[in-house]
């Protein structure tokens, strides 16, 4: 693609020409330095508007997803669809809905779910999956099987915390709200302006 476009005698092709050069040279250096990846996350997470804070959590959700689907690559899930069941496993278990029943309660379209949790529906996520990964390598668990009921057990032991928690607070942990429409920043003003 990039040789095609470099092709193009237009000099109203020259800025594109740039970008596309100055991307690929970024992704080559993230490549040589992951850190450089991660920089460009939080930058992007706070350019959408999140807090710092939001953005550590989400950071730290995305470190430990990965660990958890490299667990399980290497116990036996070979293809998406496998991620997918085991993840609506956990999902369902922590939260009483599929990650899709949950895109549609948050009235989302094609955005990450993940990108669209309040706090707490991120930290109990984070419970379901550490304790999954946890609950694997514990039992050595190999294949499909055993890794979707390691999954199950690991999203009730967050869904059991979710409870207690909703319980004590009397109200659901779960939003309907969504960062697509808000972002944070901007809610977290509205609410230090009441």
């Amino acid at each position: 693609m990039f040789r095609i476009i470099q092709s193009i005698p237009s000099p109203k092709a020259e800025p594109f020409k740039r970008w596309l050069a100055r991307v690929g040279y970024e992704r080559i250096q993230e490549v040589e330095d992951p850190e450089l990846a991660t920089k460009r996350t939080r930058a992007l997470y706070k350019a959408k508007g999140y807090s710092e804070d939001w953005i550590e959590k989400r950071m730290r959700g995305i470190a430990i997803r990965e660990e958890l689907t490299d667990e399980w690559q290497k116990r036996g899930a070979r293809e998406e669809r496998d991620y997918s069941i085991l993840t609506g496993e956990i999902s369902k278990a922590t939260f009483g809905m599929t990650p899709s029943e949950y895109e549609d309660f948050k009235g989302l379209d094609r955005q990450n779910l993940r990108d669209h949790m309040n706090d707490l529906e991120l930290i109990f996520n984070m419970l379901g999956e550490r304790a999954t990964t946890e609950i694997t390598r514990n039992e050595d668990s190999q294949g499909m099987p055993k890794l979707k009921s390691d999954a199950k057990e690991g999203g009730q032991i967050a869904g059991e915390a979710k409870q207690k928690l909703e319980k004590r607070l009397g109200r659901s942990v779960a939003s309907n709200k969504n960062y697509f429409k808000e972002p944070e920043k901007r809610r977290l003003l509205k609410k230090k302006e009441k």
